[in-house]
């Protein structure tokens, strides 16, 4: 992202010196290193806050998070961290990894290849976090 003829590497790079003049700590900063600080919520505290608040027959937390992680997919996968604790959380709430890379897979034919692969290489940096015996 050091090219000099692209404006958003150079815009990067700028906000780099400037967290480094900050404070030089930031200069090691990275998102990935957040995530880690937010916990991933049990499934019965997702059913309590995001599902079947409305309606005893409404949708569960796995399904919800599943289609959230279609909607980020969608957007281009964009927003990574978003992302990859959209599928934290729905491991947590019960979802296979089958499921979750069946999920962003659908959404190649809405979506496109390039949002698929990049929704795919940041739930694979989680999934390969996870031992297979847990999902």
């Amino acid at each position: 992202m050091t090219d000099a003829n692209n404006p958003f590497a150079m815009m990067m790079a700028q906000a780099q010196e400037m967290a480094k003049a900050f404070n030089p700590a930031l200069a090691g900063a990275s998102t990935q290193a957040m995530e880690k600080l937010w916990p991933t919520m049990t499934k019965d505290m997702m059913e309590m806050s995001f599902g079947k608040g409305a309606s005893k027959e409404g949708l569960d937390a796995k399904t919800r998070l599943l289609l959230t992680l279609a909607g980020l997919t969608m957007q281009g996968a964009q927003n990574e961290t978003q992302l990859r604790m959209t599928v934290r959380h729905a491991l947590a709430a019960g979802a296979k990894k089958d499921e979750v890379t069946e999920t962003i897979a659908q959404m190649s034919m809405f979506a496109g290849l390039p949002a698929m692969t990049r929704a795919m290489e940041f739930a694979n940096e989680v999934l390969s976090e996870t031992k297979d015996d847990e999902t």
